[in-house]
């Protein structure tokens, strides 16, 4: 057997990582500013989050949910007190797509609704329903749920939004905090404030996708609170586990649980649970979410001095996208491979931004001279 090929592989294997450094299979050193899509929220191998998944596993690593799990209950607290959201219930399960998943089932269950309103670029996952609500229609299988389910609008569209919600069709509107994969592309304050006024005057429910957004990442626990906004329900995914699977959906006191409708199996298990406490007790110990909009601030100023081989700078905390200038079209390559900085990358120029929020100004600095070493 043979594994199927399913991404295009950088010839590099890293074989182990401390802080915001990767190794490689030749020992090389990586300076670390894509945190694997966002997942490295504190840092790799950090010694709390090491010993904390260590010693859950002598005691129990997995029993199913039809018995007691105190560690769920400790979670839903911590992350309801952290996220300012402690009058919400947590939902637990795998994976970002699964999380938008099941949020698309509790607005369809209240709602009675089945048509999903989306984004122009938007990005929220590759199961049925999540990728329906994807705009990347090259990524849909015929088996994915019907095109005519899912209305894309553009972003910050007020009117648009309006008139889709008008409607009265759509079981809910999904939008991301900040869009990743659409390339840090974020939603102005002044059209969110509207989208939730609209999604409350046409009875709505209004998704949060903070798969990649946040857990602090904005120098917020969310991005979508840059707006002064709440959602009806958050789902989370990445940061949350700093690298093990584990994801969420934060679901408003306005719905009202009924056995049988959500479930699952490796959801919220005893493993889950120690690694995604122990990143928000390290979040917390090690104000992670204020150093990351520090970092955030000066690597922005930093990178807006730049005014030859990049533009289009934008983003908030250490969610930063900029565009390489075209005659720098292999820059992400050359960040790699000479300068062994990894970053991520959206389309053929969209260099994007992160890192582990314990990103030090030592390190933000390297990746700045490193960047104007390539471009001058």
């Amino acid at each position: 057997m043979h594994l199927f090929d399913v991404y295009p592989l950088l010839p590099i294997e890293p074989v182990s990582a401390s802080g915001c450094t990767v190794t490689d299979s030749s020992g090389i050193r990586y300076l670390d500013l894509y945190g694997g899509h966002a997942v490295i929220s504190i840092g790799h191998s950090h010694p709390h989050y090491v010993a904390r998944i260590e010693q859950q596993l002598r005691n129990i690593g997995f029993y199913s949910n039809s018995v007691q799990n105190s560690l769920q209950k400790e979670l839903a607290r911590k992350l309801g007190k952290m996220s300012n959201y402690p009058d919400y219930a947590l939902f637990l399960c795998n994976s970002g797509a699964e999380a938008n998943e099941n949020a698309f089932k509790l607005a369809s269950y209240k709602t009675g609704k089945s048509k999903i309103l989306s984004f122009s670029k938007a990005f929220h996952g590759r199961t049925a329903g999540s990728v329906a609500c994807s705009d990347k229609p090259s990524i849909r299988a015929p088996f994915c749920v019907s095109e005519d389910s899912v209305t894309f609008i553009p972003l910050n569209d007020a009117e648009a939004a309006e008139t889709a919600l008008r409607s009265g069709m759509y079981a809910a509107v999904i939008i991301e905090g900040i869009q990743g994969v659409g390339g840090i592309v974020t939603p102005d304050p002044d059209f969110l404030q509207t989208l939730r006024q609209y999604c409350n005057q046409y009875q709505t429910p209004l998704i949060v996708d903070e798969i990649q957004s946040g857990y602090g990442r904005t120098g917020l626990f969310f991005a979508h609170q840059h707006a002064d906004i709440k959602a009806d329900l958050i789902t989370v995914a990445k940061g949350m586990g700093n690298g093990f699977p584990v994801a969420g959906v934060l679901i408003s006191p306005d719905f009202i649980p009924a056995h049988g409708q959500l479930g699952t199996t490796f959801g919220g298990n005893h493993l889950a649970c120690a690694a995604a406490l122990a990143v928000l007790e390290v979040m917390e110990s090690e104000s992670l979410m204020a150093h990351a909009q520090r970092i955030g601030d000066y690597l922005f100023s930093e990178l807006s001095t730049i005014h030859t081989g990049i533009s289009g700078l934008r983003g908030k905390g250490l969610m930063i996208g900029f565009e390489a200038a075209p005659q720098y079209p292999k820059l992400r390559e050359d960040l790699i491979y000479k300068k062994h900085c990894f970053t991520g990358a959206s389309g053929k120029q969209t260099i994007r931004l992160l890192p582990p929020l314990c990103l030090s100004m030592a390190e933000a600095n390297q990746f700045i001279t490193s960047l104007k070493d390539l471009i001058s």
